[in-house]
């Protein structure tokens, strides 16, 4: 049985300041996180070569802001326009910080690179709790390639739009050339993840950097650079609601809600390196809700308000969630009021554009060709730098859910390089993967743009399994440093609600006249994927109901005796480093 969940032990929270200063913080926090894996029943395998603002990193580069934003521009014009590319972001990013603060918690309380099928076998009842585990360790390993093939698309689809603008227009890519580039993408970026872990942590922060950048470029020199016919008045630009696709005005509405779902999503993005990350307990929950620079305890952060936020700590992390995602919320807003006042009004023209891309089209009407395609190799500079983080994501999360047995060729998957202590293997199998999924494109437009929603779906039905089971199963979850207290139940339901409306909607075709051409393959893709893993769960004789027992431990049973042994060790170290500081300290 696999150790219940428990207060994870957080060394920002309880050493004093005073013993934070001392010669070697890292090595009491680097002890603090081994002691913490080993009683969720794992052995230290990975570096912890990430820093709290790097694994913060992964979170932020993976939104990606502008690149997001003009990857699932064609969602958000068509159903509804200006209207859903402002009030339709404004109202989804409520329900998505509700998503992100249920699956914080989870990732405070016990964080290990399985996640969320590893916290679903956990909470779940025994009866149910190995066939759960299994769907979402399925859901979740397709979620997280689709969104590495999603990201890898539009990155490729991106290239093809510079190169058209630098053409003059002239150049139209074919489906071919663009599963190219795409695929040269895709290798890239196995490449690039193959190196060892301190050398993907430093280029998180080199993503961070270039990421805000980038939007405030836009921000402050579309407005400035778009030509006064192309302006919108305000009126346009915030109530305009324009819908082309041919679906009710309110389902075109909640169709859109896809633009900002892909774009604010894979929170679980920084839980699968909760094993190479320092203070893994408090920095996986803060990178997921705090989509700012400047992870810190709220309790450091106000002087004079320790005693209060000890005694009430959800006010403190509201607080700091409220900021904090309300500056990254803000930074979106801006980027879309941008474009919704310089972008035109004739957005059938932006849809329909030579280039491929409405937010290129946009660019090269207000900035002309030469200050579009300065502009836009940024955009697919950072775009790339999102797929090259969404493959170390998902290839951590192959690697977990293969240590525990659950996959094709786990034997093969759940290795680790002697030389870069990386998960080779499984960056490769996230690689191939992806290219089977860009196939898809040789179907026609509106298959390969299945892979967005595609992503969505599968993440948010592996996201709804263990929130639910938290609640409806009896356990004995303790949460960890971050905690929502009495607000937990309400906000699991606001999140749980929205997932499942949203799985449904994002199933349905983008049109209402559908052919072959045009129907939605993400429905095909993903229920074709969990019919398969299911019939192999009962499989008779060889189906994971005869062996799959959950997640595994690596390093023998753990004792509730050893686990109480280990924290007791650490916080008597602790208070002897203390009292080894002088008064005067």
């Amino acid at each position: 049985m696999r150790p219940a969940f428990f207060r994870a032990p957080s060394l920002l929270l309880f050493i004093p300041l005073a013993a934070r200063d001392m010669e070697s913080p890292q090595h009491a926090v680097s002890r603090a996180d081994e002691a913490l894996l080993a009683e969720l029943g794992y052995k230290q395998e990975f570096k912890r070569a990430f820093t709290p603002l790097e694994v913060f990193g992964i979170a932020f580069s993976i939104i990606g802001l502008l690149p997001s934003i003009a990857s699932v521009l064609f969602y958000a014009v068509p159903n509804g326009g200006p209207a859903s590319m402002v009030w339709g972001w404004a109202a989804a990013s409520f329900f998505i910080l509700c998503v992100g603060m249920s699956m914080a918690e989870l990732g405070s309380a016990a964080p290990t690179s399985g996640g969320l099928y590893f916290w679903t076998h956990s909470l779940s009842s025994p009866r149910c709790r190995n066939l759960l585990a299994w769907i979402v360790g399925y859901s979740n390993t397709i979620g997280t390639i689709a969104s590495v093939a999603s990201i890898d698309w539009g990155c490729a689809v991106q290239v093809m739009a510079a190169i058209s603008i630098g053409s003059g227009q002239a150049f139209t890519p074919t489906s071919a050339q663009t599963f190219g580039v795409y695929v040269a993408i895709v290798l890239s970026h196995a490449v690039i993840c193959c190196l060892g872990t301190a050398v993907l942590a430093r280029l998180q922060t080199v993503y961070v950097v270039l990421n805000v950048c980038l939007c405030l470029a836009v921000i402050i020199g579309l407005p400035a650079a778009t030509p006064k016919a192309n302006m919108n008045s305000a009126s346009y630009a915030l109530g305009n609601f324009t819908n082309l696709n041919g679906w009710t005005d309110g389902y075109a509405f909640i169709l859109s809600f896809l633009a900002p779902a892909w774009t604010i999503g894979s929170f679980d993005s920084s839980v699968h390196i909760s094993e190479e990350s320092s203070n893994a307990a408090t920095a996986v929950p803060w990178a997921i809700v705090s989509l700012e620079p400047g992870i810190c305890s709220i309790t450091e952060c106000i002087p004079g308000q320790r005693h209060r936020y000890r005694r009430h700590p959800w006010l403190g992390y509201v607080v700091f969630i409220h900021v904090n995602f309300s500056n990254t919320a803000y930074r979106l807003a801006a980027i879309n009021v941008s474009l919704t006042f310089c972008m035109g009004s004739d957005l059938e023209s932006l849809l329909n554009s030579p280039v491929g891309q409405p937010m290129a089209q946009i660019f090269f009407n207000s900035f002309g060709q030469k200050g579009t395609l300065a502009l836009w190799s940024f955009v697919v500079l950072v775009q790339y730098m999102m797929g090259s983080s969404m493959v170390l994501a998902s290839s951590r999360q192959t690697f977990a859910f293969s240590r525990d047995g659950a996959l094709p060729f786990s034997s093969v998957l759940y290795r680790m390089n002697s030389f870069t202590k990386t998960p080779v293997n499984t960056v490769w199998f996230v690689a191939i993967i992806s290219i089977i999924l860009g196939l898809l494109s040789f179907a026609g437009p509106q298959a390969i743009n299945a892979i967005f929603s595609l992503s969505v779906t599968a993440l948010y039905i592996a996201y709804s399994i263990p929130i639910i089971a938290r609640f409806v199963f009896k356990n004995d979850f303790k949460p960890g440093p971050f905690d929502l207290g009495i607000f937990s139940i309400p906000v699991a339901f606001i999140a749980v609600s929205y997932m499942f409306i949203m799985d449904i909607a994002f199933f349905f075709p983008t049109t209402p006249q559908t052919d072959v051409a045009n129907m939605n393959y993400t429905v095909v893709v993903l229920g074709g994927i969990l019919f398969l893993s299911i019939v192999w769960y009962y499989f008779p004789v060889y189906g994971g109901v005869h062996w799959f027992t959950g997640p595994v431990s690596n390093i023998g049973k753990v004792t509730e005796e050893n686990a109480s042994s280990i924290r007791e060790s650490e916080e008597k170290n602790i208070r002897e480093d203390v009292r080894a500081v002088p008064v005067g300290a």
